[in-house]
């Protein structure tokens, strides 16, 4: 690597637990390329398992797309240790109290690896966080030898540094990609000069079939995989030394291992450079993959040279993007983008107000969604249908809903989603309802893809006369990409839906009267949540009555907050329901101060729905947020909280609701100057 002098350009340390902020050595033996350069890093012999070391980047700016590249190796001790060490990376906006989780590795390793990382173009200054955590070992260790931003995408590559931009080459024990060009000749065929110099001193990647042992023998070449959503012309440039015993094609490949071929050679081509301009979208995570399939020992070389991306697309091509916002609707103003298939009964667009007897809406319990009530219906087996907006073709989709069913003696089928090919006129059942509790929103994710243009169906069921009921729907949300990842989803930023864990959230003591992490009904009857606001069938934080005294308190504090200038939003869910249901308080602790303030409060039983609030607060200094609540005069006043989250800006710009300012009038958003 020849930017040694790079590996801490505008990095500075800092560290509340290691009295040393790294050391720096000469590389290791294994890392030759790199004996006469530095790297930094945190190791067990001046620290010990789970102590972090950090570092803190200058203020930075990327006003166009940049690429933060990361060489690191992460070593561990012999075996598998069930608790390894991690290296965290994190970006830190100058607007935001929390910090954003960009990319995070454990996985051991005897080389150095690279990690790249696209940076979308943003006004906003911020500064970048790297955190190491050891994990077990008497060897454990992470180091890093290279920090580096640069204008450009990470899929761009020309091919002359020796982290060849992070692409890698897939191993085959015949035939691979080798970086051609520069002081070395070492193939038997003859290799053209590089497209980036036009001389013998540039670089490029090339395949040669001399090695050829098998038909069908291929070659691999693996870009980084992409970490935001792109979408315009991607070009480069390739060579053909003989055109009947190679193929060589392009494929994007998504996290769930799904290729698609984007782009094939149909003819020999030029001897020289030839220019392909393919169009590329990433809306999710994806990665490039350069393949030479050889047919034999004389299908001579392919190189490429000069990968670039350009957001405008090839051709003057004016296919508009899809957008996740119009294909979306959580019905509060009205049924978006959505439509029915006929005049007269079928789903209708209601409201109800908070009370102890029927559930609100899923989106704060205030507002509307749509009913299907097949109970006033003049006949068995209809069927009202809800249509979405069409969507294009050859993409992956995850469709995320809510619904709640009531009634029904039987609830198979009550609710079914169809796929319409509108070119087909051909309708697929992708989901439908089996076994659900009555009354509870429960969140139903569907993953599909098909070739041709679709339109999702929603479709209300009654069998028979005499067991028919009501169906609801709310916050219907289409999003390219896979709907699970296969890694571990990690939480958004500034967000906690108590699925995993509590998240940063503490408190002083644990016992029968603290705060409890739960999934479905509370143990006492009347009182407490049937199920979870996030999933219906996931995890809260709760009191639970019967375990405490009239007036006493739970607390459960958020882990510190960075203070900056303007305001804040908290939002979270709560639900109140119970005879004797006593308060729920949210108070800020700012550092320094020996009492906390009050931000917001509720009294007595509110609503058998979770309700949402919205509470606007500023604080230029750390401080905490700390929920408070106290048991009332009866076992009925479970206390329950789901769906924390913090975010930079006011309430109004967060979608309150479609009258913010009757909802502060009314006790549901509070602004605080």
């Amino acid at each position: 690597m020849s930017d040694c002098h790079l590996r801490g350009a505008g990095l500075s340390y800092q560290s509340d637990i290691l009295s040393a902020a790294a050391e720096v050595g000469e590389a290791p033996a294994t890392a030759t390329v790199l004996t006469s350069c530095h790297y930094i890093y945190v190791d067990t012999s001046f620290a010990k398992q789970g102590d972090k070391a950090l570092l803190l980047s200058s203020d930075l700016q990327a006003e166009e797309w940049s690429c933060l590249r990361l060489v690191y190796q992460i070593a561990t001790s012999s075996g598998s240790p069930s608790d390894p060490s991690q290296l965290n990376l994190y970006v830190r906006f100058e607007d935001e109290s929390f910090d954003r989780l960009l990319w995070s590795a454990n996985e051991p390793s005897d080389s150095w690896l690279i990690a790249s990382l696209d940076l979308q173009n943003t006004s906003k200054k911020f500064k970048v966080l790297i955190e190491g955590v050891l994990g077990l070992g008497n060897t454990a260790s992470i180091a890093l030898f290279e920090i580096k931003m640069t204008t450009g995408y990470c899929i761009e590559c020309d091919f002359e540094e020796n982290h060849l931009c992070g692409f890698v080459n897939r191993w085959n024990p015949n035939v691979n990609w080798f970086v051609g060009g520069g002081t070395s000749r070492n193939s038997h065929s003859v290799l053209p000069q590089d497209h980036t110099f036009k001389n013998e001193l540039g670089h490029y990647m090339y395949v040669d079939s001399v090695y050829i042992k098998h038909f069908q023998e291929v070659a691999q070449l693996i870009s980084p995989v992409t970490t935001a959503p792109m979408s315009g012309c991607l070009s480069f440039y390739y060579q053909l030394q003989q055109g009947n015993d190679n193929v060589f094609s392009l494929y994007s490949r998504d996290v769930t291992g799904l290729y698609e071929e984007i782009w094939k050679t149909n003819s020999p081509g030029n001897p020289a450079w030839n220019l392909a301009e393919v169009e590329f979208s990433a809306p999710y995570p994806m990665e490039l993959i350069f393949e030479v399939a050889f047919n034999g020992p004389n299908g001579g070389y392919v190189a490429l040279d000069d990968i670039s991306f350009s957001p405008v697309h090839c051709q003057n091509q004016t296919e508009l993007p899809f957008s996740a916002i119009e294909a979306s609707c959580n019905f509060e103003e009205d049924l978006c983008n959505f439509y029915q298939d006929k005049e007269g009964p079928g789903w209708a667009r209601v409201k109800v107000k908070p009370n102890m007897y029927r559930a609100g809406d899923h989106t704060s319990g205030l507002g509307y969604y749509l009913l299907a009530n097949t109970k006033f219906t003049s006949q068995p087996g209809y069927i009202g249908r809800l249509y979405g907006p069409s969507l294009q073709g050859n993409l992956q989709y995850c469709l995320r809903f809510y619904y709640a069913i009531y009634g029904f003696l039987k609830m198979s089928d009550t609710l079914a989603v169809y796929l319409f090919e509108e070119n087909h006129v051909v309708q697929e059942k992708i989901w439908s309802v089996l076994e659900s509790p009555r009354g509870v929103w429960m969140q139903a994710e569907i993953a599909f893809k098909k070739p041709m243009p679709a339109k999702v169906v929603f479709m209300s069921l009654c069998k028979s006369f005499w067991d028919c009921g009501l169906v609801a729907l709310d916050d219907i949300a289409i999003e390219l990409g896979s709907c699970r990842s296969p890694e571990k989803l990690r939480p958004p930023p500034g967000e906690c839906t108590f699925e995993q864990d509590e998240c940063s959230f503490t408190q002083e003591r644990r016992n029968r009267s603290s705060w409890h992490r739960r999934r479905g009904e509370t143990p006492t009857s009347y009182t407490g949540p049937k199920g979870d606001h996030t999933t219906g069938v996931g995890y809260y934080m709760y009191i639970e009555a019967s375990h405490m005294v009239y007036g006493q308190k739970a607390h459960l504090s958020s882990g510190p907050l960075r203070g900056v200038a303007g305001k804040h939003c908290l939002a979270f869910f709560y639900h109140m329901y119970g005879a004797g249901t006593g308060l729920l308080s949210v108070y800020l602790k700012k550092e320094g101060d020996s009492e906390e303030s009050l931000l917001w409060r509720r009294r007595g039983e509110q609503s058998i729905s979770w309700l949402r609030a919205l509470i606007e607060y500023s604080c230029e200094r750390q401080h905490q947020i700390i929920f408070e609540a106290i048991r009332g005069m009866s076992i009925r006043s479970d206390i329950a909280i789901d769906d924390v989250k913090f975010q930079a800006g006011p309430c109004a710009q967060r979608g309150c609701d479609p009258n913010y300012k009757k909802l502060i009038e009314r006790g549901f958003c509070n602004s605080l100057k």
